[in-house]
């Protein structure tokens, strides 16, 4: 017998687990990874799951049974190893007491860690086998480690340190490694086992929160790409391999920047107003001539692009008014302070002309464009910064390092951190956003062990960690996070996923509430989004994003399902913020000015608030006849139903359609 599990052109790496009787099939150079349950009876083999990983198959292994989650009902985990990460995919059976209680059917006694034999034994014939062991977390054995003199050994049942590895009673299994692609959830005929990942118990949670407690008026938002017309295609020789800090392209109201993979830093930049197919001959770039870090528009002027590059210096672009006819090859500004390449830069969203930046030298720098010199340098991180953010006000700046730190900086009185706290224990990549009105800090970021999760702080106490997390899935790109201050949803996706995560964030419990998401066709490389007067009010849209493929640039619009589009959704459009117009500018606020955004209604003149909608008469609601008739007696029914039986079998004493026929009549028939 034999079994086709799926189609590739690389070597096929089986993977058996005896206790389970479950083979792990991985090609090397796939993206897919078959799970089936080997049995000694037909069907033999019995598909339990087929997923899709984010990233190509280098290696693959199998993690020894002492190390499993027991009590989340785990049976078997696998490591992929990919291009840049190594990624835990987790198998688990769905029980109604997982995380409490050891289910003993699921884990038969394994094969310990204690040998049978030495060498010279097996060599002289010796056949002993090696004892088995229970994974019942009281009653596996003891590790033989040797006690410091005088110190004595813990009785059992002490603390949660002295229990092995993989019997912590947390219940935190991995979710599927890819959101593209959910495995399947037939259940094994003979094991009893599911297939496929289990959510995370704080995904479970959400879900039994949003019947039971708080619910969100986004919570059934609606994603949707729109009409062809409005998209840019045929782009060519786009830039894949951007550094993690960079979104991978930058928008504004006009104008499009997408980085090309042509020598000399190229970036290309598409008018949206004009849309459609790009022509095939070479386009008129802005030539950087060092490979790009990281990009983005001055808010407040939608022809300057700060651009950081390779070596270590931020050059200002002036894009002509109608967008680029020809190549630029000269900056309007150049500033350098830097020592090593930039990681990252972020426009100031209040005072016009100042530009933060951070680096390999591990400062973070701030810029004032008017003269065109640095004017003050941050300290005090240890490792990579991985992303900053402004606070709403402009007063403050956050960053998130690589050293796990989260910190809060208050650049105009202080070179050093004003509050510090633990980040995310993860080390492969971390963003960070103000969110409820600059109270709370929202990181996206890694546990240590590689699942994606949110988690939010308290801006006023960085220092006692995070007051919430939300665990999302295992993927290797991290989460880029676009924040909406008038409705508290936050946007979420990482370049090269094809789910995008909708959440409202609250400042109280439950903090995180799970809205719909959005699904794209492909894996997308980017998600970059436009400014709120972008979005068309009378569809309920709150925000619109441009999301980049390999050789497009697509539209995407969050509309809110509503039943009376005729008016103005008052509750879902507040005021918004005048963000076309600096408050103050770079000079007075590096004196120490402080300032704020004017506010303006989304409402068109047209439309009259659906808090002011006349309230419509209630509609009567006629009840069946049958409510006004008397009650009919059994003998009416089975009366009823038989007719009705008859009516639709037909009467049994019509004659049959073949008795009309021609044929041999009966007195010809011999006896």
């Amino acid at each position: 017998m034999y079994a086709c599990a799926n189609y590739t052109t690389g070597m096929l790496v089986p993977l058996f687990d005896d206790d389970t009787g479950l083979l792990i099939l991985a090609g090397l150079g796939d993206t897919a990874i078959d799970c089936f349950e080997v049995s000694t009876f037909e069907p033999f083999l019995t598909q339990v799951s087929h997923s899709m990983t984010d990233a190509s198959t280098r290696g693959i292994a199998m993690v020894p049974k002492l190390a499993l989650e027991v009590l989340s009902c785990e049976v078997t985990r696998v490591l992929q190893l990919t291009d840049s990460c190594i990624v835990p995919i987790s198998y688990q059976v769905p029980r109604k007491n997982s995380g409490n209680e050891f289910h003993d059917d699921l884990y038969p006694d394994t094969v310990g860690t204690t040998p049978a034999m030495s060498a010279e034994e097996w060599w002289q014939g010796g056949n002993k086998q090696v004892e088995k062991v229970s994974l019942h977390p009281g009653k596996r054995p003891k590790p033989a480690a040797k006690q410091p003199p005088g110190k004595k050994e813990l009785p059992s049942g002490g603390s949660k340190e002295e229990l092995p590895r993989g019997c912590s009673t947390s219940s935190s299994p991995l979710s599927t490694p890819s959101s593209s692609a959910a495995p399947s959830r037939s259940p094994s005929s003979t094991s009893g086992l599911s297939s496929g990942f289990l959510p995370s118990p704080s995904q479970s949670g959400k879900a039994i929160q949003n019947l039971m407690g708080p619910t969100s008026k986004f919570r059934h938002i609606q994603g949707a790409v729109m009409h062809r017309d409005k998209h840019i295609t045929n782009i060519r020789n786009l830039n894949l391999t951007t550094p993690g800090e960079c979104d991978g392209f930058c928008v504004n109201r006009q104008r499009v920047a997408v980085p090309l993979a042509i020598s000399g830093g190229q970036i290309a930049v598409f008018e949206r107003s004009g849309p459609g197919r790009q022509p095939d001959t070479a386009l008129p770039t802005i030539q950087n001539s060092v490979n790009v870090a990281d990009f983005s528009w001055d808010p407040f002027d939608t022809h300057r692009l700060a651009v950081a590059g390779d070596d270590a210096k931020i050059r200002v672009w002036q894009v002509p008014k109608g967008g680029l006819k020809e190549t630029l090859t000269e900056p309007k500004l150049v500033l350098q302070g830097h020592t090593e390449k930039i990681y990252s830069i972020k426009f100031h969203p209040l005072a016009s002309g100042v530009l933060v930046s951070s680096s390999y030298d591990l400062t973070v720098r701030l810029w004032n464009l008017e003269s065109g010199e640095q004017v003050k340098v941050l300290t005090g991180h240890q490792d990579q910064v991985f992303g900053m953010a402004w606070s709403p006000d402009g007063k403050l700046l956050a960053t998130v390092c690589k050293d796990g730190k989260v910190r809060v900086y208050d650049p105009r009185k202080s070179t050093s951190p004003v509050q510090e706290g633990p980040g995310p224990e993860g080390h492969r990549g971390a963003r960070v956003v103000w969110v409820c009105d600059g109270k709370y800090l929202l990181v996206s970021g890694f546990d240590n062990r590689s699942e994606r999760g949110l988690y939010l702080f308290s801006a006023d106490s960085l220092s006692s960690g995070p007051i919430a997390n939300a665990g999302l899935n295992v993927a290797p790109s991290t989460l880029i996070p676009f924040y909406d201050p008038d409705t508290g949803v936050v946007i979420l996706t990482g370049k090269g996923d094809t789910r995008v995560y909708i959440y409202e964030v609250v400042p109280e419990n439950p903090y995180f509430i799970e809205c719909s998401s959005f699904n794209s066709p492909e894996p997308h490389k980017g998600l970059a989004f436009l400014p709120k007067t972008e979005c068309n009010v009378r569809d309920v849209e709150i925000a619109v994003g441009l999301m980049l493929t390999k050789t497009t640039i697509e539209p995407v619009a969050f509309r809110v399902p509503r039943v009376k589009k005729d008016f103005f959704q008052d509750d879902v459009y507040p005021d918004t913020d005048v963000w076309w117009e600096p408050a103050l500018t770079a000079s007075a606020w590096l004196s120490g000015s402080n300032g704020q955004h004017k506010k303006f209604s989304l409402k068109p003149k047209d439309m009259t608030p659906v808090s002011e909608a006349p309230k419509e008469a209630p509609v009567r609601k006629y009840l069946p006849s049958s409510v006004y008739l008397e009650e009919k007696t059994d003998e009416q029914k089975k009366e009823e139903l038989l007719s009705a039986m008859v009516a639709k079998l037909g009467n049994m004493d019509d004659p049959l359609p073949q008795e009309s026929y021609e044929g041999v009549d009966d007195e010809e028939w011999d006896d």
